[in-house]
C-alpha cells in the first residue's frame, strides 16, 4: 500500500513542519557543534572500538617484543607504557569534551521541543475547554442532567500552568526527602 495514502493531509503537513524545524535546528549548529556531533557519532560505533583494540594490541605487543624481529634494542614505550597511557588519557579528555558539547546541544534542542509540546498542549487544552462549553450549552438546552455534572463544571475552569507547576513542585518527592530531613523517600534515618 502506498505510504502517503496512509497519512491524512494534516498528518503530512505536520510531518513536513516537524522535518523543517529539525532541519533548521541542524543548520543552526556552529562549526564546533557539527564537528563534535561527527566525533561522537563515530566514537559510538563498533569500528571505533575495534580500531582501539587493534591499536592497543599492536602497541603493547610491539613494545613487549611479542612480534619476532619487530624491535631490536630498547622498546619505544616499555612497560607500563607511559606514552600509551598519555595518548589514551588525552584522547579520553577530548572525547569527553566532544560528547559534552554534543549532549549540551541535544539538551537545548530537547528543551525547545518540550516548550513547543507545552505550547501545543496548552492550545489543545483551551480548544477542548471551548468544546466542553459548547457541549454543556447543548446539554442545558435539552435539559440533560449532564449539563450540571460537577466534574464537567470543574473541567470548564481555565488551566493555570504556573499554579499547576507550583503544586507539582510542592508535592513531588525530593531526593533530599521532606524539608528539614536528610532522608530520601522510602528510607529510614538509621
Amino acid at each position: 500500500m502506498n505510504r502517503s495514502k496512509l497519512n491524512s493531509v494534516s498528518t503530512d503537513r505536520n510531518i513536513r513542519a516537524i522535518s523543517l524545524l529539525e532541519q533548521q535546528a541542524l543548520d543552526r549548529r556552529s562549526l564546533a557543534e557539527r564537528f563534535s556531533d561527527q566525533v561522537t557519532n563515530h566514537a559510538g560505533r563498533l569500528w571505533f572500538l575495534l580500531l582501539h583494540v587493534l591499536w592497543f594490541g599492536l602497541w603493547i605487543g610491539w613494545n613487549l617484543k611479542l612480534f619476532p624481529g619487530a624491535i631490536t634494542g630498547q622498546p619505544l614505550d616499555p612497560f607500563p607504557f607511559p606514552a600509551l597511557t598519555t595518548a589514551v588519557s588525552l584522547e579520553a579528555i577530548f572525547l569527553s569534551l566532544f560528547i559534552l558539547m554534543s549532549e549540551n546541544r541535544s539538551s537545548r534542542r530537547a528543551d525547545e521541543r518540550a516548550h513547543l509540546d507545552l505550547q501545543i498542549n496548552l492550545l489543545a487544552e483551551g480548544e477542548t475547554t471551548q468544546l466542553l462549553k459548547l457541549v454543556r450549552a447543548l446539554c442545558a438546552v435539552y435539559n440533560l442532567p449532564e449539563a450540571n455534572d460537577p466534574e464537567l463544571i470543574e473541567l470548564l475552569k481555565r488551566t493555570e500552568p504556573v499554579a499547576l507547576a507550583q503544586e507539582l513542585e510542592r508535592q513531588l518527592p525530593s531526593h533530599e526527602g521532606p524539608k528539614g530531613s536528610a532522608n530520601t523517600p522510602g528510607t529510614s534515618g538509621d
